[in-house]
């Protein structure tokens, strides 16, 4: 009966599942300045099934061109590169993205003056455009790379699923701690790597293996029970750690797609990084009030839930497993 009302809800939730499964990436604009009157532009936009985000990034109206041309599909999203012509320069103009207004999603716009020096903007719907300063400072590459690691790791659900997927297994207050310092210690660790260009490794096999690693924390959970505590139980931090430097590369993965600023490479770099920890503590935060705040409305529910063999706890690993397998034959399918 469990599996059957499992696999109904599963076919119910597809839609869902399929969106959820990739987070769908910002928008990037790199400006960078030839000479005092012209500028080479890179725009991207993402890929919404199988067509290019209807966003436009608008230059000044004192360059020409003001818009690109049509963009052409790299195998993840739309590009399109053009020289324009800014007679009387950025400084004090303003750059916008059409259509973001009416969109979910971010644009990050770099801008790379003659000089060296690079800026960083983070465009959102509330404010789809920026107007450029007389100089550029780095203040602004880490409020956007902040914004961008705490949004990356809240919109990657199989990231948060993993570590939900955590909370369920580890019972157990201060193994849960060392795990999920562990699984922080990796992930920065080889995001970093990566990052630098120090490591290596192609995206789809990353991200199957980040599925099925959600895939093995849910059997675990399964196979738990009070009278035999498993490795994964006993020593958790290693399991963690080890399955956190594949999440490392996949958020190197995400971060590779944006760029990273030639002349503040450490400052973006530190700030992506704080961003993805600010979001998993407040994910994790999050569970852990929700968790208690049941403790006082059901209590019967809340002192079983996490029972190894308890039904509830069963139900949950189902269906952890249940979205992580989805996403790994996805996944594999899409190679």
């Amino acid at each position: 009966m469990t599996k059957r009302l499992l696999l109904a809800l599963l076919l119910v939730l597809l839609p869902a599942i399929q969106a959820f499964g990739h987070a769908l990436e910002p928008g990037f604009a790199d400006i960078r300045q030839l000479t005092s009157q012209t500028w080479q532009v890179f725009w991207r936009k993402p890929d919404v099934a199988g067509q290019p985000m209807t966003i436009a990034l608008q230059l000044p109206d004192n360059c020409t061109p003001q818009t690109g041309p049509e963009p052409l599909f790299d195998g993840s999203a739309w590009i399109s590169v053009w020289v324009a012509d800014c007679p009387e320069g950025l400084a004090g103009s303003r750059v916008f993205i059409e259509g973001l207004s009416s969109q979910r999603t971010d644009v990050l716009l770099r801008l790379q003056m003659q000089s060296g020096a690079t800026d960083t903007i983070r465009l959102t719907p509330d404010q789809p455009g920026h107007r450029i300063p007389e100089q550029a400072g780095g203040w602004g590459i880490f409020g956007s790379y902040l914004a961008l690691g705490f949004e990356h790791i809240l919109e990657g659900w199989d990231h948060l699923l993993f570590v939900f997927a955590l909370l369920v297994l580890i019972r157990d207050f201060w193994r849960l701690v060392g795990a999920i310092t562990a699984f922080t210690v990796a992930h920065s660790i080889t995001l970093a790597l990566a990052a630098l260009g120090h490591l290596s490794a192609p995206g789809p096999p990353v991200e199957a293996i980040i599925a099925l690693s959600i895939v093995f924390l849910a059997v675990e959970a399964l196979k738990s029970n009070a009278g035999d505590i498993r490795l994964s139980e006993r020593y958790p931090w290693l399991i963690a750690f080890a399955f956190g430097l594949l999440h490392g590369l996949g958020f190197a993965g995400a971060l590779r797609e944006i760029g990273l600023p030639e002349q503040d490479i450490a400052t973006a770099l530190l700030a992506f990084n704080l961003g993805v920890e600010a979001g998993q503590l407040a994910f994790v935060g999050v569970v852990l009030t929700a968790a208690t705040a049941l403790r006082f409305t059901l209590p019967r529910l809340a002192t079983h839930w996490r029972s190894p063999g308890d039904i509830t706890t069963t139900v949950v690993s189902y269906g952890i497993g249940s979205v992580a397998t989805f996403w790994f034959v996805e996944r594999i399918l899409s190679f």
